[in-house]
């Protein structure tokens, strides 16, 4: 139902993972019996998570490690991994200057030459030791290095921005990427995002997109919303993207995965956008706590470096344990931010829901005081959910 904002103006409203809750069903199975498998681009992965495509969250050891743990790690191919042949002391660099000078930091930094060289190389060292091979760039960076990407072996090209569509208007001076075009001519499966809405998200799986990537502007150390005005809270952006891949699959067979991207922080979280759709996440801040993450405990956005429009900021978020102890536990923390697939595989036996499609199924409820109510204590104490 649409709300007037004012005269000639009205609004639909959304809602964000927090404002909503999963209710319970008539069945209940065994967390052992939920099955959390499934496959993007031709691959199955064991766990629906994948690692944000950060220089803070993944370089070439925290994505074969993800890989072998069942999960997938993106490597920016833009970011410090392949402007640096050396990247640890730059890193340091980044996370050791104050606040006041980040900015200008990072600006210096990312306007290092990205060496094509480091691309192939990056590639080549993830699939010699095992791992999936999961890069990105943006529309510029694909037009520049898609061949270099394809050469080199890499099993999954995500292209991503803010917002990608397929109708992007450029001066004359400037020859846009033709996401159909680059789709098809990539012998590799191409993940394309980000969006927010049913006619982006229809058009980009008609372009080929392997899978489409959800959300604008959530994340932890994102602040396009605050900088850009833009975006759709996730669990409206989630589903609306949900049912254009419905449809998508009624009427051509093809079915393409849809992932939320950003703003999730537990295993609540990440249960509620599978519960509104989504068929995996992208996840970067809780990666970034990981003692493997090449942050050292700190995490900042893609779009951060921008010399012109810097979108992001570098948070602190501490190391609170392994990567493993993330994803697969034993939990360390009562806040819901370790033993993400134990949460997922728990709400879904509590849920009733034995796979990912049928955890989409579930009945969802608004419950804006689903975090407070209750839970005084917690509050008081900073414990668990009052942290």
């Amino acid at each position: 139902m649409d709300i007037q904002i004012g005269r000639g103006k009205t609004a639909r409203r959304a809602y964000g993972i927090d404002e909503i809750a999963l209710v319970p069903g008539t069945r209940t199975l065994d967390p052992s019996l939920a099955d959390t498998r499934w496959r993007i681009g031709g691959i199955e992965r064991e766990i629906p998570i994948i690692a944000s495509a950060m220089d803070g969250v993944v370089d070439v050891r925290m994505a074969v490690l993800l890989s072998q743990l069942g999960a997938i790690g993106v490597l920016n191919l833009e970011g410090i991994q392949t402007r640096y042949a050396e990247p640890v002391s730059v890193i340091e660099r980044i996370t050791s200057v104050g606040t006041s000078e980040f900015v200008g930091l990072m600006q210096q930094v990312y306007a290092e030459p990205i060496k094509p060289e480091l691309i192939e190389q990056r590639i080549q060292e993830i699939k010699s030791q095992g791992g999936i091979a999961a890069v990105s760039a943006t529309p510029v960076g694909a037009t520049k290095y898609g061949d270099i990407v394809a050469k080199a072996g890499a099993d999954l090209f995500f292209v991503q921005a803010t917002v990608v569509s397929t109708a992007h208007l450029s001066p004359e001076s400037v020859t846009p990427l033709n996401l159909a075009q680059f789709c098809q001519d990539l012998p590799i499966p191409v993940v394309l995002g980000n969006c927010v809405t049913y006619e982006v998200a229809l058009n980009l799986m008609k372009a080929g997109a392997a899978a489409v990537l959800v959300g604008i502007g959530p994340g932890a150390a994102c602040t396009s919303r605050g900088v850009l005005g833009v975006g759709v809270p996730q669990a409206t952006a989630v589903a609306d993207c949900a049912a254009a891949r419905d449809d998508y699959y009624q009427q051509t067979g093809n079915y393409v995965p849809v992932i939320a991207d950003g703003g999730l922080i537990t295993g609540g979280d990440i249960c509620k956008c599978i519960a509104c759709g989504a068929d995996g996440v992208m996840i970067g801040s809780p990666f970034a706590r990981a003692q493997e993450a090449p942050g050292g405990g700190y995490h900042w956005g893609m779009a951060t470096p921008s010399p012109v429009l810097p979108r992001g900021t570098r948070i602190r978020v501490g190391t609170t344990g392994t990567c493993k102890q993330i994803l697969l536990g034993p939990a360390l923390l009562d806040d819901g931010t370790h033993n993400l697939v134990g949460a997922l595989k728990t709400s879904m036996g509590t849920l009733g829901a034995k796979n990912i499609k049928e955890m989409q199924q579930v009945e969802v409820v608004i419950a804006p005081s689903l975090l407070t109510e209750g839970k005084v204590y917690q509050k008081a104490q900073h414990l668990g959910m009052g942290k």
